[in-house]
């Protein structure tokens, strides 16, 4: 029995620190960011307690639910994005010659900064010497486009710098559920006479269903908090087309000095994603996800 109890104690203070990293990095700054939602406050002044001013007003905010709009249609286009790069895993894990060259080229640019990223496709679509615009007039196109001053385009635009940044990521965790697949199915399929095709859907993607299942939560819920790479390229512009609720919440805190009304922003946009993430388990009858 007391080595029981020593075992315990033992392994409650291994998990001790680990607790309190939480509890200061994650619960704390939670509970706080709802407690300053609740304030009038500059950030550097004295506080005032206005009630649920702030959350009243973030729910009739236009400007929010257009920014919270943009990210979800960010979450419908990351979630999109897994079928590409699922085929491309489904090709790297077919053993074709080059597959360990083309895995480390998909994984560059998560050795990229967000800035670096953000000025790099700057230069790409820059609507005069960019070279998106110039490939265009090559092939014809008489006026190409204002990819990041069009309100109508911009948020299009940034999905593809979006979708090369986190390439990557995506493609390696499939890659590594997909080389789990026992070889022995996949043999006893080419037996029967299964074709590649029939093998990739009919077998492995079955097999990796709940990674899949992860990684469209990861998708979704990431486009939700998405911040860096949009600040970088049009700060939430041109006229709000391309704000999220990160950028919009980083405009009224920190631009604007309005943290109360930021702090409420943010914890609207936890409760979001809270919900939606609860809608994606349940639509995907996905109960127990290891973030």
């Amino acid at each position: 029995m007391k080595s029981v109890m020593s075992n315990k104690w033992v392994i409650s203070l291994y998990v001790l620190p680990s607790l309190l990293l939480i509890l200061l990095l994650i619960y704390i700054p939670i509970v706080l960011t709802g407690y300053y939602g609740l304030m009038d406050w500059n950030g550097i002044g004295k506080m005032k307690f206005i009630g649920l001013e702030n959350y009243i007003e973030l729910a009739k905010d236009t400007k929010f639910w257009q920014s919270a709009w943009h990210s979800l249609l960010l979450g419908l286009f990351s979630t999109l994005s897994l079928v590409g790069y699922l085929i491309l895993s489904l090709i790297l894990a077919s053993k074709i010659k080059g597959a360990n060259f083309l895995r480390k080229i998909y994984l560059i640019p998560m050795l990229l900064s967000s800035v670096a990223i953000g000025q790099l496709w700057a230069k790409i679509f820059d609507p005069t010497n960019g070279m998106l615009n110039r490939l265009l007039v090559l092939i014809g196109v008489d006026n190409p486009p204002l990819w990041l001053a069009d309100s109508n385009i911009v948020l299009y635009a940034l999905f593809f710098p979006i979708v090369w940044q986190y390439a990557g990521f995506y493609i390696i965790i499939f890659y590594a559920a997909l080389k789990n697949v026992p070889e022995e199915l996949i043999e006893a399929a080419k037996i029967d006479g299964a074709t590649s095709i029939q093998i990739a859907y009919k077998i492995k993607v079955p097999l990796i269903a709940g990674v899949i299942k992860v990684m469209v939560i990861l998708a979704i819920v990431g486009s939700l908090k998405y911040f860096d790479l949009i600040f970088v390229l049009t700060g939430g512009g041109p006229n709000g087309a391309s704000e999220v609720m990160a950028s919009y919440m980083y405009t009224e805190a920190f631009s604007k000095y309005n943290f109360g009304y930021g702090s409420a922003i943010g914890f609207g946009l936890l409760i979001i994603c809270i919900v939606v993430t609860w809608v994606i388990q349940k639509l995907l009858n996905t109960k127990d996800v290891d973030y």
